[in-house]
């Protein structure tokens, strides 16, 4: 591993036996409020070793590409490259950012289904070959800018549900990869395999049965344009429960045995993204005004039966929001809920609340309806799994500013990657010693990773 992160402003903590992360957000939520009531990150990278096992465990020879937009923060990059994980980018700074890694072109994909041109070229210059294609404007686009290219075909998935009726698909048809292999032929670009994309949130596994059936499809046909195809690209949608890897494993694991065999030479890999740093970061956020508001009639379902109408229903706006950590809940419905951190009563009543972030914008709801303690401006509210979709770019809105991330992981976790042998120098240098009882300043203990 080369330099990347000898030079980047991050450390990670290492907690003994008698510290939990849970103490960790004690002690930065005791020192924020002395200094700043700042919204922070708390980053469990040990949960990205133990991620990588558990699919080593069950979807082995499977190789993961972790796509880089999900969470492109320097310390999960580290990790990911040293164990050993491949990449998917979707543009020229992600490319960047993980050839700084020192990761090899062959352990990168350039998975963007609209590429721009001058991207295309510097992918070429930087040996980036494999890229999917899922049309013929983007075949030719392609075959001008990347005379080396690999091609994966990227293949339509019937994976729509009632409430998915507008999303944006990408991939093509069957009758269509004819027509692209012929285009292909014409131009020399080579059509080296397959992708396909299932969704997180698609219920129906029996998709993955059709998508494998399909894909081998598509490897017969180039077998009549002579191309030489080795590699299926399963795609992502792994949402990081281990029950649902176990699931789709089950349904894939014997139709890769029959179509894609290891004899057959075609190495099958995937791209879970969320799978791997959704549950390993949680999102500290403190509330910075507070309203009172008229009773709404959206309400969680029941409360309205049970509701006095002597009640306050309270709108609580937070330092944090759709224009920053919550980006994601402008396309997807949130999937954590908020808990509370100060200690209340088990009795304490519960009103109806809404969340909100603090720039005034009528799209900046974070949670519509929900039932809290009643809350004071100045308490803190902790979101768990926000590891995906949250960490990448700079939000250019106002003066927002990325929250500071706090990176941890236990000594079991290190031994761990130690014992695999996968732990480099470079890695070592990040790592500190966090005794249990301590106070954590974030001026002298952490760096942040913004």
């Amino acid at each position: 591993m080369k330099g990347f992160l000898e030079d980047a402003n991050y450390s990670i903590g290492l907690l003994d036996e008698g510290a939990t992360l849970a103490d960790v957000i004690d002690n930065c939520i005791y020192e924020h409020t002395h200094t700043g009531k700042k919204a922070f990150y708390v980053g469990d990278l040990g949960k990205l070793v133990r991620n990588n096992i558990q699919w080593q465990n069950v979807m082995a020879p499977i190789k993961p590409f972790y796509p880089v937009k999900c969470n492109s923060t320097p310390g999960v990059l580290e990790i990911l490259g040293t164990l050993g994980v491949g990449f998917a980018c979707s543009s020229k700074a992600e490319m960047a950012l993980v050839q700084d890694l020192g990761i090899s072109p062959e352990n990168i994909i350039y998975t963007n289904p609209c590429k721009q041109a001058s991207q295309l070229k510097y992918a070429a210059k930087a040996g980036i070959n494999i890229m999917t294609c899922d049309n013929d404007i983007e075949l030719k686009k392609i075959s001008r800018n990347h005379p080396n290219a690999k091609l994966l075909l990227h293949i339509a998935t019937e994976d729509i549900t009632a409430g998915e009726e507008m999303n944006m698909k990408f991939g093509t048809t069957l009758k269509n990869c004819r027509h692209l292999m012929e285009c292909a032929k014409e131009l020399g670009v080579q059509i080296v395999g397959v992708k396909f994309h299932v969704s997180g949130s698609c219920k129906d596994l029996q998709t993955y049965i059709h998508a494998i059936s399909d894909a081998r499809c598509v490897f017969d046909m180039a077998e009549e344009f002579g191309f030489k195809m080795n590699m299926l690209d399963i795609g992502g949608g792994f949402t990081g429960s281990e029950l649902q890897l176990e699931e789709v494993n089950h349904v894939i694991r014997p139709l890769l045995d029959v179509y894609f065999p290891k004899e057959s030479g075609v190495n099958v890999i995937a791209e879970p993204g969320c799978y791997y740093v959704s549950s390993a970061f949680t999102l500290a956020v403190n509330v910075i005004a507070k309203k009172t508001v008229e009773y709404d009639k959206l309400l969680p379902s029941g409360v309205e039966q049970a509701r006095n109408d002597d009640e306050p229903v309270f709108t609580y706006y937070i330092n944090d929001g759709v224009y920053g950590s919550f980006a994601s809940k402008l396309s997807e419905k949130l999937n954590t809920i908020p808990e509370v951190h100060k200690k209340y009563k088990e009795d304490e009543p519960l009103f109806a609340s809404s969340l909100w972030g603090p720039s005034c914008d009528e799209l900046d709801q974070i949670v519509e309806n929900c039932l809290l303690p009643e809350l004071s401006v100045g308490d803190w509210l902790i979101f768990d799994n926000m590891g995906s979709g949250t960490l990448g770019e700079q939000s250019a809105f106002n003066d927002y500013q990325r929250p500071l991330i706090y990176y941890m992981m236990s000594f079991s976790d290190w031994d761990e990657m130690q014992d695999a042998g996968i732990a480099s120098d470079t890695l070592m240098k990040n790592f500190f010693f966090v005794p249990s009882c301590i106070q954590l300043s974030p001026e002298e203990r952490f760096s942040t990773a913004a």
